[in-house]
């Protein structure tokens, strides 16, 4: 049986959670595409390095989260903090196909935090 959109999401945060790219990229289908400003990058290759990324920019955040789900499609609005630095305005739209992730949006400004 397929997952659907919120049983993916609910397992991506999951997976985010350990930090094991390879486990994460397997929540995407093999043609997935994430997009940013910085570009679009395609396959679980793509995934490893944009959540590789965040992962780096961000570690042991807290998150909040708040999504918005239509179908097959989630809208995400989030913040994070970690000791040095935050994400006031992060948004992510995800597309669901076939119980995986097969596109996402991934756009954030990270700031360092004043003491």
């Amino acid at each position: 049986m397929t997952r659907t959109p919120q049983e993916v999401f609910a397992d991506h945060g999951g997976r985010l959670g350990t930090g094991d790219l390879d486990l994460i990229a397997e929540n995407y289908t093999e043609d997935a595409v994430l997009i940013t400003p910085e570009g679009a990058f395609h396959g679980r290759g793509g995934v490893r390095r944009v959540i590789g990324r965040l992962l780096a920019d961000l570690p042991d955040a807290d998150w909040r989260l708040t999504p918005q789900f239509a179908g097959e499609v989630l809208f995400l609005r989030w913040t994070a903090t970690t000791e040095a630095r935050r994400v006031l305005d992060g948004t992510d739209t995800f597309v669901f196909r076939d119980g995986l992730i097969s596109a996402q949006t991934v756009r954030y400004t990270l700031t360092d935090r004043t003491a």
